[in-house]
């Protein structure tokens, strides 16, 4: 037999005992650390014979599994227990389908997915909190970043066009997902850590995505709230001070052999700006500085016009380029 036969069973097995033990924990009545390793056990077996006798098969178990759950909660319900969850059968169904899944798919997408079904699992009180602290303009910012990530962006042409050829209606509206997304960050981190340190937490979240869209995204809010720049520019400094830890990880896996004369530079800029951002910390600290709520975080029209803005300093970058050669490097640099 096939080493890499074993690797299937062992995979549903592992997994069903992640999720089985966080159900044993939350004293479930479908079952624990024993069930749901056998319950991925039973769809990797069924997926095996459905190789031989067709998919029906993986049907069958899961239509006799369901059963089980029915006549379980059935039992249940005559003893007195009242409760109404579905999510231990849900989980049981999701177990079966990715053992299953293990025979005919990908095992890393098996085993994220098993490992994000024990998460949403273990974090049930944290996510039952955050649903509460929402209201219904927290929704609606979701629901549309939702459609400018998941609805627009995926259908705008990934080419360039124009002149010059640099622009590209896909990266164009990415810097715009990017703007609302990280408001969207921000957004939830204030929500969940309060004022302050919501406002630095967004910052360096930003930071590893995108140092520019941060600062758009925090700068703006401080044009209703001027006392909260101090704040702002805190979270800034934080921002774009991981823009030089950024490049010298790139550096070192993009460009070893040239590691020790780029990095020097970088790490001295990377140490004045954690200075700077010491400092301002403490600044901000002793005069009690707070960042406002944003009123809607996820606000299309400033994203829009930076997305404008940034195609317009791509196109000129490559005229200057174009036009110039080596001769406009620094002014290509500048507009950079």
């Amino acid at each position: 037999m096939a080493p890499e036969l074993f690797a299937e069973p062992a995979t549903s097995l592992l997994l069903g005992l992640l999720v089985g033990l966080q159900r044993q924990r939350a004293e479930s009545a479908v079952g624990g650390i024993r069930t749901y390793p056998l319950i991925a056990a039973f769809g990797t077996l069924s997926g095996w014979l459905a190789i031989e006798h067709g998919g029906w098969v993986i049907a069958a178990g899961l239509i006799a599994l369901a059963a089980l759950l029915v006549v379980s909660n059935f039992m249940h319900s005559r003893s007195g227990d009242t409760d109404s969850g579905q999510t231990s059968e849900v989980a049981a169904l999701l177990l079966y389908g990715i053992g299953a899944y293990v025979v005919f798919g990908d095992k890393a997408v098996a085993v994220v997915l098993g490992g994000a079904i024990a998460v949403l699992l273990h974090y049930k009180d944290m996510l039952h909190a955050f649903a509460a602290k929402i209201g219904a303009r927290d929704v609606t910012a979701i629901m549309q970043f939702v459609l400018i990530t998941l609805v627009i962006l995926p259908v705008l042409p990934n080419q360039v066009y124009g002149p010059y050829s640099v622009l590209n209606p896909f990266q164009v509206w990415l810097m715009v997902v990017l703007i609302v997304g990280i408001s969207l960050i921000g957004y939830v981190a204030y929500k969940f850590f309060g004022e302050k340190e919501g406002a630095v937490l967004g910052g360096m979240i930003g930071g590893l995505v995108s140092s520019t869209a941060t600062t758009v995204s925090f700068a703006r809010r401080t044009a209703t709230t001027p006392t909260s720049a101090g704040l702002a520019a805190l979270v800034i400094m934080i921002a774009s001070g991981s823009v030089f830890a950024r490049v010298i990880a790139e550096v070192g896996v993009v460009a070893p052999a040239h590691f020790r004369q780029i990095v020097p530079p970088l790490v001295a800029m990377l140490a004045v700006s954690i200075v700077i951002a010491v400092f301002l910390y403490f600044h901000t600290r002793d005069h009690h500085a707070t960042m406002p709520e944003p009123g809607n975080p996820a606000d299309l029209r400033t994203a829009m016009i930076f997305g404008g803005m940034y195609a317009l300093i791509v196109f000129v970058v490559a005229a200057t380029k174009a036009e110039f050669g080596e001769q406009g490097l620094y002014v290509v640099a500048v507009l950079s």
